[in-house]
């Protein structure tokens, strides 16, 4: 051991639900509330910070599994203490729940990595970017019209973010004509101030999907995310069309086997910083991505993935969610600010400079 390198001595993970103001909803799910699962690490006089949005069972396996595969370890052995956590889930079953308590651990470390060094994460990861591009997503179909304008126009106009998303596929696809009825809208409401995403959240069949590239097209929609489930590469692949848009999955990637095999099938592949296996598997996914000549954008979880965004050669866009985005500004210090479109993660503030408002965060347990 070093001094810049000390040892992991203790893991602790806490989870919390925090109420949406509303109800939402998008094309196949309802909430009312998001749970996030912190993890700490104390490595001599460095303390790192990750969490994951998932349920609140991360906690125990972050600390009756997770930890004590890496406790005693050089915290600057990161891809060491990616590994050996590895080996300890073999028997759990690598996707969901597993992959994204490994993935809180992972950024904890590397942020605890950085900052035992006293540099950014975002240098500490080879950072390529100064800036990196953000849209603004929500345009949830829970939302009236008048909502919906609403937050558009705060995006568009207040926030002058050059890029929105909204949810469609409502009722998993079974309200087509009111998905189309708010694509216009929200064209009418952007004019020509911000480009227009959408988001099925796999909730078409492939006929419908396709049935739908026509009106986007006309409505000048340039991505397509899960506009099928993201398990069926054939029927993405299927969609993907000269004249766009652009076909975009990956959220659920929760290995780097999935990535590969989801590569064909996109024209840009989506990853969760979250729920992937961290900083660590977020490099290897993007590193497969350029070798097949596309570029990754990361969903959610927008403070972490800016870290990894600015480190990432073929980057294109941050989601800047809306659930994630109030959350994590009232639970953390060191958010950034999407306003202008980009956002510059520190170049001076230690690992990713973010810290838990533990009081706070006390007033709402899981």
């Amino acid at each position: 051991m070093t001094r810049c390198s000390p040892a992991v001595e203790q893991i602790t993970a806490r989870a919390y639900r925090v109420p949406t103001e509303t109800p939402e909803a998008d094309g196949t799910l309802e909430w009312d509330s998001t749970t996030i699962v912190v993890a700490h690490i104390q490595a001599g006089p460095v303390r790192g910070l990750g969490w994951t949005y998932a349920d609140a069972a991360c906690a125990p396996l972050i600390e009756r599994t997770l930890a004590p595969a890496v406790l005693g370890a050089p915290v600057a052995n990161v891809p060491a203490c990616w590994a050996a956590m590895q080996r300890a889930i073999r028997n759990l079953g690598r996707a969901g729940l597993v992959s994204c308590a490994l993935s809180a651990v992972d950024i904890a470390l590397w942020d605890a990595s950085a900052r035992a060094l006293d540099v950014p994460l975002s240098r500490l990861l080879g950072r390529v970017h100064d800036n990196v591009a953000v849209y603004g997503s929500g345009g949830f179909t829970t939302m009236t019209d008048e909502e919906l304008a609403d937050q558009l126009e705060d995006w568009a106009v207040r926030q002058r973010i050059p890029r929105v998303k909204i949810k469609i596929g409502e009722a998993w696809g079974t309200r087509v004509e009111k998905d189309l009825k708010r694509v216009q809208l929200a064209r009418y409401v952007l004019g020509s101030a911000a480009a227009l995403f959408v988001d099925a959240n796999g909730a078409y069949s492939v006929g419908q999907a396709r049935r739908l590239l026509q009106p986007l097209r006309d409505a000048d929609v340039t991505w397509f995310e899960e506009p099928v489930s993201s398990d069926d590469l054939a029927g993405l692949a299927s969609l993907r069309t000269p004249g766009g848009p652009d076909i975009a999955a990956g959220e659920y990637g929760y290995d780097l086997p999935c990535f590969a095999r989801l590569m064909p099938a996109v024209d840009c592949l989506q990853i969760d910083v979250t729920r992937c296996g961290g900083y660590t598997e977020w490099r290897r996914a993007a590193a497969l991505a350029a070798a097949a000549n596309r570029e990754v954008s990361a969903h959610c979880a927008p403070n972490l993935s800016a870290h990894a965004a600015a480190a990432t050669p073929n980057f294109r866009h941050i989601e800047w969610f809306a659930d994630h985005d109030r959350l994590e500004n009232l639970l953390f210090d060191g958010c950034l600010d999407p306003a202008g479109g980009t956002v510059t993660p520190s170049p001076a503030a230690a690992g990713h400079g973010l810290a838990l408002r533990a009081d706070v965060a006390a007033e709402y347990p899981a």
